[in-house]
């Protein structure tokens, strides 16, 4: 039996696709229980680097702000000061290491080259002239040049004191750019020790003179053994 011509053929019945028929229930738990998994394994690992970038910057400014109190350090050996705290007229002759040089001076650092003019900054409870603070590392402080002394003293002798050898004027030199942010409290606030604190005895209340800088923050580092303020 064949069918007719014009007799309508039988539709297609079409079952929606897999791919529309959405999550279900149990698929979305699932997604979700591994998304959790993955979140919490990651977070450690992200607080872990956080930490140790800020231990990094923490290095760096704690070696920024000594390297500064050492080289302000540098430049008071042999100052010369008169007896109404303004520099002298002649600085002391260079003098061989190991050996009291002239005038009583000490052996001067190759690196420095300036010497440090103003000597009211140092009171008499700082007679080893550290910084009094570290914002003086950042204003600065009067300096001269070593090498000036012999030009001069050598025209004073000849009695033919010239401009080329004419007492040197002053200039301000700057130790420290700014005081750095303590990463670990996100203040520009440091632990201040001076060279009669005990290293072990905490911050001091009011020290005499900058000997050294700690962080403030009393968490332990990454090594697990000791806190940022034993560094």
């Amino acid at each position: 039996m064949t069918h007719s011509a014009h007799s309508p053929c039988p539709r297609l019945l079409v079952s929606p696709s897999s791919s529309a028929r959405g999550w279900t229930l149990i698929e979305l738990v699932i997604t979700l229980t591994v998304m959790a998994v993955l979140t919490m394994a990651v977070i450690p690992i992200v607080r872990t680097s956080i930490k140790r970038q800020r231990e990094t910057r923490l290095r760096e400014a704690l070696r920024e702000m000594r390297g500064a109190i050492d080289e302000f350090h540098r430049d008071t050996v042999n100052m010369q000061c008169g007896p109404t705290g303004a520099p002298a007229a002649v600085p002391a002759a260079p003098v061989v290491p190991g050996q009291p040089g002239a005038n009583g001076g000490l052996w001067v650092d190759p690196r420095s080259r300036v010497r440090i003019a103003d000597c009211t900054i140092f009171g008499v409870d700082n007679p080893e002239r550290y910084p009094p603070s570290l914002e003086m590392l950042v204003e600065g402080v009067d300096v001269l040049p070593r090498t000036a002394g012999a030009a001069q003293q050598l025209g004073s002798l000849q009695g033919n004191m010239t401009e080329t050898n004419a007492p040197p004027v002053p200039k301000k030199k700057i130790y420290l750019r700014e005081i750095p942010v303590d990463p670990m409290t996100g203040k520009a606030e440091w632990c201040l020790l001076s060279n009669y604190d005990d290293a072990d005895g905490g911050c001091s209340g009011s020290p005499t003179n900058v000997f050294d800088v700690r962080s403030k923050s009393d968490e332990t580092s990454l090594n697990g053994k000791e806190k940022y303020n034993e560094w």
